[in-house]
């Protein structure tokens, strides 16, 4: 059974920072590239960043490169997100997404960011 679990989110001030983890089950996690997604309230969900297999290449949105970082650990399965320097509009519920053929969800973790 297929799981993505997201952890790390809630309430941080502007200028902040949180670590975002996504625990992997269920499928050979080194195959696939991750995903960070983030769906704002009336928005679009919009890709916020990318890592590949090995961890060897990374690409961020615009609105984040800078201050949000993305790894992964294939022997814990699990990839992370760093994201410093957080403003209002990074606020936001946060998915991993597992990428191949088919694309893996998990349920998102919320991240508040406010003063």
């Amino acid at each position: 059974q297929v799981q993505l679990v997201e952890s790390g989110g809630g309430l941080v001030q502007p200028g902040g920072s949180l670590r975002l983890s996504c625990a992997a089950s269920g499928f050979t996690f080194s195959t696939y590239t991750m995903s960070w997604y983030r769906q704002a309230p009336g928005k679009e969900r919009e890709l916020v960043a990318t890592i590949t297999r090995t961890g060897g290449s990374t690409n961020y949105a615009d609105s984040v490169k800078g201050r949000f970082t993305i790894s992964r650990d294939n022997a814990k399965n699990t990839v992370y997100l760093q994201m410093n320097s957080l403003k209002p509009e990074d606020t936001a519920v946060y998915y991993c997404a597992a990428v191949r053929s088919v694309t893996y969800w998990g349920k998102g973790t919320l991240v508040t960011v406010s003063s």
